[in-house]
């Protein structure tokens, strides 16, 4: 009997001593497969470099949206390269923006605007104290709350977050653009999620004191003027507008914002 009792106990500790064994190469294994994923993902930063600097070419040519599909996909190329560059993230988030903005494929759009807010996500993990982050997750945010059928109120709070953080590390950012985003928020959000068409002048008047050539805050602020009622400072915008010398860097914008001011002088005439 004892013998037996012996016997069981031995095949048991085998039994246990097999189990910890496989537990433990089972860990290792993953560790070790974990390790390697990690070291393949940030394994040439060079390439990462090379094909962020073609994606940025071809954004360069975005008024044909072909060139921004190029560059989106170059650009995730790019963060697959490697997946801790700031610089990578926040540009695929902007890249995702515009093509969301401008797309007449719904479904192209959503899918934009999603993976964007993804990538502004991890430019503001990567680099927190950074404003281009923020301001690209933020935008993201608005494009997927714009064309929501059924916008909530955190949308709308989250997009006042991370512009309000953008205010906070650089006001100047791409000529005060964050003042630009709060307005288009608060003019077009209703009433009942925090629209309020005197925020939007305030902000977007805020705006202008580092934006003057900045041609969308203009054309933004023209539309809330109109939307109060100030007609006469709204046609003052549109004619600012048409005047000014456009920077180099935001041709397409300019030519944007020019085409809708003028719809906008014509209602106004009307």
């Amino acid at each position: 009997m004892t013998t037996n009792v012996t016997q069981v106990n031995k095949k048991s500790n085998k039994m246990r001593l097999l189990l910890v064994v496989g537990l433990a190469l089972m860990v290792l294994s993953n560790v070790t497969a974990c390790r390697r994923q990690r070291a393949e993902t940030v394994a040439d930063p060079k390439a990462a470099e090379a094909k962020l600097a073609e994606a940025e070419k071809l954004y360069g040519q975005r008024e044909d949206l072909a060139k921004v599909r190029q560059a989106v996909f170059l650009a995730r190329q790019a963060q697959q390269a490697n997946s801790g560059n700031y610089d990578v993230a926040w540009k695929v988030a902007q890249f995702d923006y515009y093509l969301g903005e401008h797309t007449n494929d719904d479904r192209e759009r959503d899918d934009a605007f999603r993976d964007g807010a993804e990538a502004g996500k991890t430019a503001v993990r990567l680099q927190p104290d950074k404003p281009e982050g923020h301001f690209w997750l933020g935008a993201n945010y608005g494009g997927v709350a714009e064309h929501s059928l059924v916008p909530s109120p955190s949308s709308v709070s989250n997009i006042e977050t991370e512009m309000g953080t953008v205010l906070k590390l650089n006001e100047e950012l791409y000529h005060g653009s964050a003042y630009m985003a709060l307005g288009q928020l608060y003019l077009k959000a209703p009433r009942i999620m925090g629209g309020d068409y005197q925020k939007a002048i305030e902000n977007l008047e805020k705006g202008l004191r580092f934006g003057i050539n900045n041609s969308l805050l203009r054309l933004h602020l023209a539309e809330a003027y109109h939307a109060v009622g100030r007609d006469a400072d709204a046609r003052k915008q549109i004619e600012e507008l048409l005047t000014l010398t456009p920077d180099p860097n935001y041709l397409p914008e300019h030519k944007e914002a020019s085409k809708k001011s003028k719809q906008l002088m014509a209602q106004l005439r009307g």
